[in-house]
């Protein structure tokens, strides 16, 4: 025991400690963190990212106090930090002294590996040290495909490469993306690759990449995922760009998204086609409305009812003049279908995913996610800065080898989170051994029941009843815009994580409330489905017959076993074609392409409900086989 301040870290130990941790926090290359740089006019640090380096900082130092929270500079943190140690003495824990974390070697000396290393750290939020250039990219450092896309065009940028970004899907590690890069700047000397990468912040601002011109058969060969990473100095050229490419698609009667309604949406639907000019009356296979209660008399009839006592709608918040007793009874009448103590309902399915997950889950904690996820889940994992595990779809052996990797870390909470019906598949997911493994890892289970509320189960409750696994799963969410006919999202669960999610959902603090029609119309929804269980049955008949008949024409539907049913094809020209010639013969369903799928893996998915007929189904399976023949898809006749 020392009873001299001598033996403290000096001023310079500190601010060299504190900038280390700030720049982890925030991604900022230490050089241009100064101590008069203010965290908020000039780093962008807002309230809730200062309390984690806050933490961050106190923790490093070993300091049992909290810090102040008002240093509104770097030099007025580190004076806080120094006067902190000082009043500690002899008390406070040893602080951290001994060296920074190493840069690893392999991304030394060599360019390419350092530009590689330095736009994957500001794209995931990782630092230096823990980007091991051999870790695979989804399994252990959960950087997906649009993540990937990002980090290879930053890439690109450091290095000075013109044209076309290169196509990385390959790459599975860092190491590996940098070897194929290396090719590139091999192939263009004089670039800026033959120089140490930028050390800074941002990634160089030089007019950006122009993506390729149609080939010689003219066809344009570029798709959505050209124009996500578009730099330039003006932030609209992105837009003047996809315009042209968005016409061009358009003209040829490829893209034919947001056409507008002119009826209900039943069996079939009249639709204003855009492209045409005129209404048309199409079958209709691209709704959700699986159990038809879109259009129940009942559930209309207490929308306007409600509507007209209550108002078109509260201008509140649920905290603030936006409650009434039609959402206390939603609630109730929600967790008493789902089987489970409390609900809390959102705005909407993407703000529950949002709000849920970025309030239970912190940067300190693991979010352990299924390849194929809604990207509602996927943005819910950044928004919490979580370390993010993708594991490969379905596949519980690397579900078991992450969580196995991840408790051996041992540090912070583990979430679990799939989609119960995987939206553009139609498969289910692995419940059974995702609740086995997260009891014996120690994780949470959230369970995305989107499109499984309704459709899956005895009652139609979702996935977990489908498995007969009430109450092992921690949380249920869904959505009400689907089979519900209504808009908003829920989660259930215990009372206690319920009510911690009504203080700390932004998406529910800090966003309007549903109106009360809608409210009266999900509950009458509730009650059409527990009165009506015809429907459900009905349901399950239609998607029988429709799958039969299209596994036997020969259609690739992997391996679906719900109400969605995708016709997959793969190459993304291909499947347009194929859903203009469906079109073109009288029915309407989606043609899904990146960044709804990965690019080749291009689809038709299609929705089957309660309320198609025989003649529906029959006809629609016809309209499938002559559209697929006449494109190539299928074998013609013989």
């Amino acid at each position: 025991m020392t009873d001299s301040v001598d033996a403290l870290p000096d001023s310079a130990r500190i601010r060299e400690r504190v900038v280390h941790v700030i720049a982890a926090r925030t991604l900022y290359d230490e050089s241009h963190l100064r101590p008069e740089s203010h965290f908020e006019a000039d780093l962008g640090i807002d309230s809730v990212i200062m309390e984690s380096v806050l933490v961050s900082v106190r923790e490093h130092f070993g300091l049992s106090a909290a810090l102040p929270t008002g240093p509104a500079t770097i030099g007025e943190l580190v004076d806080a930090v120094g006067a902190a140690l000082a009043d500690a003495g002899d008390d406070r824990p040893a602080p951290v002294t001994g060296p920074l974390p190493a840069v690893p070697a392999e991304g030394t000396g060599d360019p390419v590996t350092e530009a590689v290393v330095a736009a994957a750290m500001r794209q995931t939020q990782y630092q230096r040290h823990q980007l091991d250039l051999d870790a695979d990219l989804e399994g252990e450092l959960g950087v997906d495909s649009v993540v990937l896309t990002s980090v290879v065009a930053e890439t690109t940028e450091r290095l000075g490469l013109t044209g076309a970004a290169p196509d990385a899907a390959g790459a599975t590690t860092l190491r590996a993306l940098a070897d194929a890069l290396r090719g590139l700047v091999v192939a263009a000397p004089g670039t800026a690759a033959t120089e140490a990468a930028p050390a800074t912040d941002t990634a160089a601002s030089a007019p950006g990449r122009t993506a390729p011109a149609p080939g010689a058969d003219g066809w344009d060969h570029r798709s959505m995922k050209d124009f996500t990473e578009q730099r330039d100095p003006d932030l609209f050229a992105k837009t003047r760009s996809f315009a042209g490419y968005l016409r061009s698609r358009e003209k040829d009667r490829l893209y034919w998204y947001g056409m507008p309604l002119h009826s209900r949406c039943g069996s079939r639907a009249v639709i204003f086609d855009e492209l045409e000019g005129r209404k048309r009356e199409f079958l209709m296979f691209a709704s959700n409305n699986y159990l038809g209660l879109a259009n129940h008399p009942s559930v209309i009839e207490a929308v306007v009812d409600a509507t007209r006592t209550y108002g078109a709608t509260h201008t509140g918040s649920r905290f603030i003049g936006g409650t009434n007793m039609l959402h206390k009874e939603l609630e109730r009448r929600l967790a008493a279908f789902k089987q489970r103590p409390a609900c809390i309902v959102y705005p909407g399915g993407y703000s529950a995913n949002l709000g849920a997950i970025s309030a239970l889950v912190k940067s300190y904690d693991t979010l352990v996610v299924d390849r194929l996820n809604h990207m509602s889940i996927v943005d819910g994992a950044r928004l919490s800065g979580a370390v993010r595990k993708i594991y490969r779809h379905n596949d519980m052996a690397d579900l078991e080898r992450i969580l196995s990797r991840s408790a051996a870390e041992g540090t912070g909470g583990r979430l679990i989170v799939a989609d119960g019906v995987f939206s553009m598949h139609g498969d289910v997911c692995d419940l059974p051994e995702i609740v086995r493994l997260a009891k014996e890892y120690d994780a949470r289970v959230m369970i995305d029941d989107a499109h499984a509320t309704g459709v899956l189960g005895v009652r139609g409750s979702g996935t977990a009843e489908h498995f007969g696994l009430k109450g092992e799963v921690d949380l249920e969410l869904g959505t009400m815009s689907k089979t519900l006919a209504g808009m908003g999202g829920f989660v259930v669960g215990e009372e206690e994580v319920v009510e911690y999610l009504r203080y700390y959902s932004n998406s529910y603090v800090f966003a309007a409330n549903i109106p009360a029609g809608v409210a009266a119309g999900l509950i009458a929804s509730i009650d059409v489905i527990e009165s009506e269980p015809e429907r459900l049955k009905r349901l399950w008949t239609n998607i029988g017959t429709l799958r039969d008949r299209l596994l036997d024409a020969g259609f690739d539907l992997e391996h679906s076993e719900s109400a969605i049913l995708p016709i997959v094809i793969g190459d993304e020209r291909r499947a347009m074609e194929l859903g203009r010639a469906v079109r073109a013969r009288g029915l309407f369903c989606q043609t899904v392409v990146y960044p709804g799928v990965p690019l080749g893996d291009a689809r038709l998915r299609v929705s089957v409900t309660c309320e198609h007929t025989p003649q529906d189904l029959e006809l629609a399976a016809e309209i499938f086989v002559d559209a697929a023949r006449e494109t190539g898809v299928l074998p013609g006749t013989p």
